[in-house]
């Protein structure tokens, strides 16, 4: 059973004002009373309740971080970037999914209404008319992660997916004298997956080729949507050389249909990703893929929202774009 700050208090022989600015660090503690505070708060096994101490402050040290999922590498990794950046800065971290089972609003308002957050990082595939009403309404900081730039009233992070996409097409084309190059896109309502697209469908225009939109499937960035399309594209009689799957995830389904088919990556078909998670590396062939530091993602939309909640200045938003890098493996001949 932990103790109360009153009890704290009563043991260090101080105010519980002094506590809290103990446990705070304010520099009007002495050092001597700040050591003894903390050193009895540790045997004692005191945790501050973070609600109450929001009531009394007027500001919240926990971050909300509302994620269309929590599950694979790529999320995970977002996570792990937002929460060290937190756990340096003394901040917590409240993480929050749809699930599939209720909208991306939902889980904003939902943070909103308890009144236990100071700040959110949202991170989304694209941000609807119903999503602008509430950042437009809401005062609490906001750092938006999306695939585009779409809206102006809230700091933005976002990826460079359109050229790393026209760089890695690019890169096909001249490097690996590809010209039959299909696509696996991600659903087109996804900012990431229409930015892909269109790096794609670009970096074949300027290179002369023509699109063959028999060999453009649209996918849902999951494996099995991966193998469900690669096969398709696999068993058409005009079939493609090199596969580009938009995510990682669905470039490792074409590897499961070149299993299921019989088939050899790069002899007879090249895969090519996006994303770079961590088991690319240790596909055989090695993917080439298109580099994404997630990690870094969520190190970015940290650090701004905590700057934001410190120092608010409206009209004064940062955009940041975060650059991808190309990642050459074998899985192209």
């Amino acid at each position: 059973m932990t103790i109360t700050i009153k009890e704290l208090a009563l043991k260090c022989g101080v105010s519980t004002a002094t506590v809290s600015r103990a446990m705070n660090d304010d520099p009007s503690v002495k050092k001597a009373t700040k050591d003894k505070v903390l050193s009895f708060a540790k045997k004692l096994n005191y945790n501050p309740n973070l609600l109450a101490r929001s009531f009394v402050t007027k500001k919240s040290n926990i971050i909300g971080l509302v994620m269309p999922d929590i599950f694979g590498e790529f999320f995970m990794e977002i996570i792990h970037g937002v929460d060290e950046v937190c756990y340096i800065n003394k901040y917590y971290t409240m993480v929050s999914s749809s699930h599939g089972k209720r909208s991306t609003a939902e889980a904003i308002v939902d943070f909103m209404s308890k009144g236990i957050v100071g700040g959110i990082i949202l991170m989304t595939p694209a941000i609807n008319d119903e999503i602008r009403k509430i950042l437009r309404l809401n005062e609490l900081p906001t750092v938006v992660i999306s695939g585009k730039r779409d809206f102006d009233r809230c700091d933005s992070i976002s990826i460079d997916n359109y050229n790393g996409a026209y760089s890695l097409i690019d890169y096909l084309i001249n490097s690996k004298k590809i010209k039959k190059i299909a696509h696996i896109s991600g659903p087109l309502e996804n900012n990431d997956a229409v930015q892909r697209q269109r790096g794609y469908l670009n970096a074949l225009e300027d290179n002369g080729i023509k699109v063959n939109k028999n060999w453009i499937i649209e996918g849902d960035f999951t494996t099995f949507g991966g193998q469900a399309a690669s096969t398709k594209l696999l068993k058409m009689q005009d079939r493609p050389e090199v596969i580009f799957a938009a995510n990682d995830m669905m470039a490792i389904g074409c590897y499961v249909t070149a299993r299921e088919l019989n088939l050899k990556i790069p002899t007879d078909f090249g895969v090519v990703g996006f994303d770079d998670i961590f088991v690319s590396q240790f596909l055989n062939p090695r993917l080439t893929t298109t580099h994404i530091p997630s990690y870094d993602l969520g190190k970015e939309a940290a650090t701004t929202l905590i700057k934001r909640m410190n120092k608010p200045e409206k009209n004064k938003f940062e955009h940041i774009i975060v650059p991808t890098e190309l990642i050459i493996g074998g899985s192209v001949k």
